[in-house]
Parts: C-alpha cells; structure tokens; sequence
C-alpha cells in the first residue's frame, strides 16, 4: 500500500485543532493553506417536505447550505455536498412518485455525490435507471457486481478537482443488501465485501489519479467499536480493515443515527439538537454520520497544507428541530436554534408533488382507542400489538392458519385516533405481495426453527399471529396451532411477505414449494382494507399475551 498517500490527521486530544460547534472564523491561516468543508447528509428516505411541526425539508436546507456556501467561499474555501445514501422509501408522497422530487431536490440543492443505499433497490431496476437520470450527480458503489457479466454494475467513484485539490470519493453498499433487498429486484447482481474492494481501489486510484484527499461515502453503518451484532460489518471495520490514513474521512448512512463520539469507541447516547459533537475516528480515518431524514446537515471543515488533512470544526447542524419542554404547566415545542426560512425557488418546486396525493392519503380510514407499536427500537426486539395485527390482516386475507412478518417491514406506528391512508403507506412502504404456503406439520417446524430464531435487533426478527410456542436457543417447541398440538402430518397454510418468502432477510427460499401462492394482493391495501372494516380498532384485543416466549 506504499502506493497510497498517507496523510496525517492531528487528533483533537493530542493538539486541540479540532473545536467542536464553534466559529470556522477562528481558523488560523497560512498562506499554503487549502480549506475544504464537506457538508453531509443521509438515509433522507423520501422527506423532501417538512413535516407536521415545520422540521426538516429540503427548502430549509436549501437554505442552510448556501448560506454555509457563501460563508466557506467568501473566505477562500471550497464545498463538496455528499449523502450517505437510502434516498428511497419511508414517506407515501415520496414513494407514489419513485422519489422524484427527492433526487430532483437534491440536484437542485447542489449535491456532488451520494452512495447507493439498500433502499435503492426497493423498486425495480428500472426505476433505479430512472432516477439516475434524475440526479444530475454520480450515485456511486464500488463492490456491486452485475452478476452475468463479472463487470461493476455502477460508478465505483468519482473524481473532484476544487481549487487545486484533487479529491478522490468511492462508494460503497452495506453487503447485507444481499439479504435485505428485494430478492425480486437484485437476483442479477452480487453485493461483494467491501473492504476488499475499497482496498483494491484505493489502489487503484493512488496509481491513476495521485489524489490529495480520499473519502468514502458508504452505506454500510456505523457500529461502536466494530461491533455490528447480526449486520455485516460497517464504517469501523472497514477503517481497521485499509492501512492507516488510507481514508480521510468516512462520510456514512444506513444505521441512521448521530456519529458523536465521548470518548475512544464510546458513542455519545441520548444525542440532542444542539448538543457538540466530535466524530469518530479509526486507524487514521475520521467517520461522520447526520442521523437521518435531513434533521441534521453535518458539516465539516478541513485545512490541508503540507500533505496534512487537519479537522479543525465539526457540527450537527439542525434544520429546524423542535423539542418539547414544559410553558406554564404545559409540555409545548420549542425551536432549537435560529428558524431556517425554507428556499423560496425550491419550495415552489416541491409544493405540486407534495399536493398530488394529499386529497387521496389524507381521508380517514379507520381510528383506534390507542397506539399501535412499530417503532424500530420495539418491534425489532419484541412481539407489538402492531406486529400481530399486520400478521392478522394477513391471515385473514388468505385464510392462514398462522402468519409471519418481519418487523423490518413495520416503518413506523399508527397513534391513537384517527388513521389515514397515509398512515398505513408509512407503515408498510414496500409495496410487498402478501402470499402463503400450504405444508404439511414437519415442514412448518423446520421453517420456523429458521425464522423464530432470527435476532433482536434486526429487520428479520419475525412478528407473529395464530400461533403459540417457545423459542429456546435450540428451536421452538410446544409449538400450538388451531389450539392444538403442532402434527407433522397435517397440513397447515401460513403468510408471509412476498419479500420473505424468495429469501429475504435469511428467511427459508418458499417460492419454489408446491403450496406456495402469489395472492397479488399489495400489503398496504390488505391492512387497509382489515382497518376499516374492524374499526374503531381496540389495540388491547391485538396486545401479546406471550402466546411466542422465548427463553
């Protein structure tokens, strides 16, 4: 790897250069002195307008960025605007229309470069293509492979030259799209390790390209002290993995949360608007993350003089983050920090997207008497009332005898009152197939000692209805179904998501089993069609009563 410049990056302990939330003003200058600040976002997954409290959109952060713009240029800086990646996919009005007016946004706002996220793969190809040409910006990965032809199936990277500087920016995929994407849409290509391929690249480019800089935009997440759990390895493996200094900087997504370090490989918990933040750093190589929707612009800036890459500032900055605090006995939201004034050009522009499905998402459908669980950090660990109504309104639907869902595909929870159409397209985006399987007892625990089992923390860890049993380290057991024993000579029928069901997330391959059904009926619209007709919905009937224990 003599091949790679190594530049030196001052560690803010041992010199005190980097000064966290301050004034880049403060910089001192030399006359051989280069500026560079890299602005950042990530995991925007369709929030191109600000929500119901006037937080985030992309017209407020239109006007972040030229602002911070103004500011670096007028003293002499230069600007490079990158995403970590998962444009796709979290917001109805985004999602009826692929995203458009996000990748057009982000033309609009600037954007140099993103990474190519897991979630640019929950629509077909083709739509991928179609975006591409919506963004008037590389969309970059280094380690995915077109299957039949050997060849890299995107631009691995993309080269910049700002005023003298050439800066050299890789992409890279978390590997785990292999087994969380769309089976359906990602059979042709092959999701490689990318530490090897950013190694070999990196190679590569020291040879062909001699930069001054190197950063790479991933979506591969950011796990304190490289410990990804049951998720393929992330940021800080790859950063052990290169030489040091290899990478300047690691500007990422995927995990979506704030990258605020307290100490070495200690992540900061409970981050707030407002608060300072010191990125992580790993074998010579500083790794940044903004959380996600666009709450946040990170926003970095560096010196290089001498070969040397020096941080001198970093911040999370919010864009227009509330936060509630108790006015005279009552919990009210409060602005943290100074109000963004959305970009008036790039409101105007978004505003007819945002109006083409408002009349149609926002009808009432259904209400309910409380909160229907499915944030991530519950679903993803336990059984949720939400979770086992979904699987119910499945089972309904084909006439199961017990139903699976993996809480990956629960994006959020209904609250209690009144439920929208829009609603139920934000829990359940994907547009999955609900089908179903007819097998017989003995096959059913071979499939669930595979699904049962899956982790915590994880999209695959399965949500269930209809069934009752143990989960042990070892498999299930005292396994009931239709309130008797599990019989491995009757034939039972069970649902599952279409995207499951051709082996995502892990899950047993089912397509090619003789019992096995397509309904076409879209997963949305089957939970819609089972809110209305059983509302007003008691959530206490759909509330776990440990029928699925685990020891």
């Amino acid at each position: 790897m003599d091949q790679i410049k190594i530049k030196s990056l001052v560690l803010a302990a041992a010199v005190g250069t980097l000064t966290v939330g301050c004034s880049a003003e403060s910089v001192v200058e030399t006359d051989d002195t280069k500026k560079l600040t890299i602005l950042h976002t990530n995991d925007h997954h369709g929030h191109f307008w600000p929500n119901k409290y006037g937080e985030l959109g992309m017209a407020a952060r239109k006007t972040l960025i030229d602002q911070i713009r103004d500011e670096v240029e007028s003293d002499g800086g230069v600007v490079l605007l990158l995403s970590g990646g998962d444009i796709n996919t979290g917001v109805p009005e985004s999602d009826l229309l692929d995203a458009e007016p996000d990748f057009k946004g982000m033309t609009l706002l600037g954007y140099d470069a993103m990474a190519i996220g897991n979630h640019e793969f929950d629509n077909p190809l083709s739509v991928l293509e179609k975006q591409q040409q919506w963004a008037k910006f590389p969309m970059l990965s280094a380690n995915i492979y077109d299957k039949q032809s050997q060849d890299r199936k995107f631009q691995p990277y993309q080269m910049f030259e700002k005023e003298g500087l050439k800066i050299a920016v890789i992409g890279l995929t978390t590997q785990d799209t292999a087994k969380i994407g769309n089976p359906e849409y990602i059979k042709g290509l092959e999701f490689r390790d990318p530490k090897p391929e950013a190694k070999q690249l990196l190679q590569d480019i020291a040879k062909s390209e001699n930069p001054d800089i190197t950063i790479a935009v991933t979506h591969m997440g950011h796990y304190q002290d490289a410990q990804s759990g049951g998720n393929a390895p992330g940021d800080v493996a790859l950063a052990r993995y290169l030489p040091e200094g290899a990478l300047d900087m690691v500007i990422g997504g995927h995990s979506q949360e704030p990258v605020c370090m307290e100490g070495p490989n200690l992540v900061k918990q409970q981050f707030q608007p407002g608060d300072e933040c010191q990125p992580d750093q790993q074998n010579g190589t500083w790794i940044m993350q903004a959380f996600e929707w666009g709450k946040y612009v990170g926003r970095a800036d560096y010196e290089y003089s001498n070969g040397e890459l020096n941080l001198v500032h970093y911040e999370l900055v919010p864009i227009n983050l509330t936060k509630r605090v108790e006015i005279d006995g009552k919990r009210e939201r409060v602005l943290v920090g100074e109000k963004i004034e959305p970009d008036s050009d790039i409101e105007d522009f978004l505003a007819p997207y945002q109006e083409q499905g408002q009349a149609q998402l926002n009808v009432k459908i259904a209400e309910s008497n409380g909160k229907l669980e499915g944030d991530r950090n519950k679903v993803r660990f336990a059984q949720t009332n939400l979770g086992r109504l979904i699987a119910t309104s499945h089972m309904q639907r084909t006439k199961a005898d017990f139903a699976v869902m993996n809480s990956g595909g629960v994006r959020d929870s209904l609250a209690e009152g009144d439920i929208t159409y829009k609603d139920v397209l934000t829990v359940q985006p994907f547009a999955n197939i609900v089908t179903y399987v007819d097998m017989n007892g003995a096959e059913v625990l071979d499939y669930l000692n595979v699904v049962a089992l899956k982790p915590t923390d994880s999209g695959s860890y399965a949500q269930f209805a209809g069934i009752t049993m143990t989960v042990t380290s070892e498999g299930v057991k005292d396994v009931l179904l239709r309130g008797k024993p599990l019989d491995a000579k009757e034939m039972y029928r069970f649902s599952v998501p279409s995207f499951n069901a051709a082996g995502g997330d892990g899950y047993p391959v089912v397509t090619g089993h003789p019992g096995y059904v397509d309904t076409g009926f879209v997963d949305a619209e089957v939970l819609k069609e089972y809110l209305e007709s059983h509302s007003p919905l008691d959530v206490t009937q759909f509330a776990p009563q440990g029928e699925v224990s685990y020891q």
